[in-house]
């Protein structure tokens, strides 16, 4: 898609090309409301600018979009993101089942990183680090993972 397109699309079509980049339906209609962008550099700051102001609760929204790294999906994005996992040992991938497992119930939100270019190793030892965090400092830490996916999707989206 181009910018320009982007920003003469009608609303809802917008808001539905930014929920590709990130599942919060706030930060969706946030980027929307910024139109017109008029480059690159200005989409990518309203980006982190939108994320960074809304509550948690629109992070937690974006955060349940994902699917567990791990999983199998039919999101295209997220599956290209995440094959690091498509050659993780059988041993790996239990354990990141598991782990996934214990990260939502110890902080109440999915593993969130950004897993491309990231090996299955690599996502392993980054679960088991975070693990040890409390809530508020890995609700920021996910944050920042969010922020870093949503740019790399929007550099997909525009090219």
């Amino acid at each position: 898609m181009k910018l320009n397109e982007f920003n003469s699309a009608d609303t809802e079509t917008a808001i539905l090309r930014m929920l590709e980049c990130c599942g919060s339906r706030a930060w969706a209609t946030g980027m929307v409301a910024r139109r017109p962008f008029i480059d690159r550099v200005h989409l990518h700051v309203s980006a982190e600018e939108v994320w960074h102001d809304l509550p948690e609760a629109d992070w937690l929204e974006a955060f349940a979009r994902h699917p567990k790294i791990g999983e199998s999906t039919n999101v295209v994005w997220a599956a290209l993101e995440q094959s690091g996992m498509n050659t993780a040992a059988k041993e790996t991938a239990a354990a990141m089942r598991e782990l996934n497992r214990q990260y939502e119930t110890h902080f109440g939100f999915l593993f969130i990183t950004c897993a491309s270019g990231k090996s299955a190793e690599e996502m392993h030892r980054e679960l088991v680090e975070r693990l040890s965090n409390d809530r508020p400092e890995e609700l920021l830490t996910a944050a920042v993972e969010q922020r870093d996916i949503t740019a790399l999707r929007l550099r997909k989206l525009f090219g």
